[in-house]
């Protein structure tokens, strides 16, 4: 199937027992596998992270609005972190991006294994003032989709049903997930029809490399009144600048600072979300300095 544009819905099913987002992200995980030349494991584990945040971030309203998931398993891999925004904008990033690990006995790959399931799932949420809401609940799996349930029953009180999915070739062949929460008065006959169906749910990253959003939507939601309420244009892209690496830097402190001069008559920095490097010579980290000083006098 050609590498379609990455987008999420935002749905109700039967005129709002229920909401749901959908989102297709194949093109943001195979841009974040090459930005990161990950091995197929992490690169699985980094779709399902995408997706999630994807799904997260349609739920911010602002636009200084941002939300990280951080799950920091104790495996090989490393922590894996996840940003997005309102505005569909997402970053990923993964410790040991190339941990490669034996497919389990399923044939399916080991993304719990590689990011472990001795550790915590956090969910930061950052509204540009005051302070962030911080939510952190242990992991079930490591496989990202259980541990994204277990995050909304226990932090949020909402029974969830999440799907996420990364079907890995040499390349990315699909990526993306499905959220189904329940409202307020929702009907049990909606919770049973959403429960024989949770199986066909869990094949999200196949029905993504067969079919569009919208036929997932009218297949899989098929007379339980789907109404698409919203489309979202989604992008892998980060929001590193040598500004930003500038504030970051004075951040430190002089003293710091002196001694990266002292020692090595300047410094590179390196963005873990877009591997771009920023470099500064001896002389730049001086003016850096004094313009520090000068912010200070104002």
């Amino acid at each position: 199937m050609e590498n379609k544009a990455s987008r999420l819905l935002r749905l109700t099913l039967k005129g709002g027992e229920a909401r749901v987002f959908l989102c297709d992200t194949t093109a943001m995980a195979q841009k974040a596998r090459d930005i990161h030349n990950a091995s197929n494991t992490c690169s699985a584990a980094m779709g399902r992270m995408i997706a999630a945040a994807s799904i997260m971030g349609a739920n911010l309203k602002s636009e200084g609005d941002r939300i990280t998931i951080t799950i920091n398993g104790g495996g090989p891999a490393g922590p894996i972190c996840a940003v997005a925004g309102p505005d569909g904008h997402v970053k990923v990033t993964v410790e040991h991006p190339e941990t490669e690990l034996p497919l389990k006995a399923n044939g399916k790959l080991d993304v719990g294994g590689a990011l472990g399931k001795d550790g915590q799932l956090t969910v930061m949420r950052s509204f540009g003032f005051g302070e962030p809401y911080v939510g952190r609940v242990n992991l079930v799996s490591g496989e990202v989709a259980e541990d994204m349930a277990m995050y909304y029953l226990e932090s949020e009180q909402t029974p969830s049903l999440c799907a996420l999915g990364t079907l890995v070739s040499e390349n990315i062949v699909a990526a993306g997930g499905l959220l189904i929460q329940a409202m307020p008065g929702c009907s049990d006959e909606l919770l049973d029809q959403l429960e024989i169906r949770a199986e066909l749910f869990g094949a999200i990253s196949q029905m993504l490399s067969e079919m569009t959003l919208e036929e997932i939507v009218s297949g899989c939601f098929r007379g339980l009144e789907p109404e698409i309420l919203e489309e979202i244009p989604l992008t892998l892209t980060c929001d590193c600048s040598r500004e930003y690496i500038e504030r970051v830097l004075l951040s430190m402190g002089e003293s710091e600072i002196r001694d990266l001069i002292a020692t090595q008559n300047g410094c590179e920095v390196s963005c873990h979300f877009c591997r771009s490097t920023y470099t500064f010579t001896g002389e730049e980290l001086e003016r850096l300095i004094e313009q520090g000083r000068q912010e200070a006098e104002e």
